[in-house]
């Protein structure tokens, strides 16, 4: 969608239509949709409030987040980033995610976070493979009981991401999302097992990679058996946080379709990207 322009919001019909895409995207239930009052003083207080439009004007994306004041700097808070089902993976969600970078970055901020389910391959690819995020926190149940149907059953775990607005992104080891991509070294690591001894200080490369595996499309795995998808979520929370404890940090993730899973590669004390 390279003739789609990407700009503010700019009149209460781009935000209804934002509201309306919000409905469309996470349900018509969708009790935490940003209501056009909010968008409009978001905007006024230095916050992100954008649309991808169509040359016949048709909202195809948005993007929305806050901007605030954390231990003394300016940060941002990604809250909401949505495109129509017909245009994703076509690269619209990172040139919206790239208009708010740099709108953050004019109005001061040092750092962006956002939220996304750790469970969702195609989000993961997007964070640590095309943007360079790096993971910051692990946060059980963030939002509560969810009210959208996307995520009904699932639980709101979160893994929040800091993409670093100063800095460079941190560089994926498998940017493209193919294993074929990886050294071995990488794909055919072992995976984090919850329960295992510690390997110790980052100094053998054995001891210092770990993957974390998860479906590649987990909401046709809750459509198909909610039990397993209840299953996923609690095998990779455990696995999360203790690799978040143990100093591990995701180096990138690649995608295995003959599997039907994807792979979070992790590493500890090595530059592996």
């Amino acid at each position: 969608m390279t003739d789609a322009v990407i700009r503010p919001l700019a009149t209460q019909a781009d935000r209804r239509a934002c509201v309306a895409l919000q409905h469309e995207t996470w349900g018509a239930d969708f009790g935490e949709a940003v209501p056009p009052a909010i968008l409009t003083v978001a905007q006024r207080l230095g916050g992100v409030a954008a649309g991808a439009f169509a040359p016949d004007g048709r909202l195809l994306g948005f993007v929305f987040g806050l901007t605030g004041v954390e231990r003394g700097r300016i940060v941002h808070w990604s809250d909401m980033l949505a495109v129509r089902p017909e245009l994703r993976d076509a690269g619209l969600g990172r040139r919206l995610k790239e208009w708010q970078r740099d709108a953050a970055r004019a109005a001061g901020a040092e750092v962006m976070y956002w939220s996304y389910d750790p469970l969702v391959a195609r989000n993961a690819h997007l964070n640590f493979n095309r943007l360079g995020v790096r993971a910051h926190e692990y946060v059980e149940d963030m939002y509560g009981d969810a009210t959208s149907t996307l995520h009904r059953g699932l639980g709101t775990d979160r893994l929040v991401v800091a993409w670093p607005l100063v800095e460079a992104p941190v560089r994926s080891c498998c940017p493209s999302g193919d294993a074929a991509e990886l050294p071995a070294a990488l794909r055919e690591a072992p995976p984090l097992v919850v329960g295992e001894a510690s390997p110790g200080p980052a100094t053998a490369a054995a001891s210092d990679v770990r993957r974390i595996a998860i479906p590649l499309d987990i909401h046709a795995v809750l459509a198909a058996d909610a039990a397993a998808a209840a299953r996923w979520r609690r095998e990779t929370r455990a696995a999360f946080q203790l690799a978040l404890r143990r100093g591990y940090r995701v180096a990138g993730l690649y995608r295995d379709a003959a599997a039907d899973l994807a792979h979070y590669v992790l590493t500890r004390g090595l530059r592996a990207g």
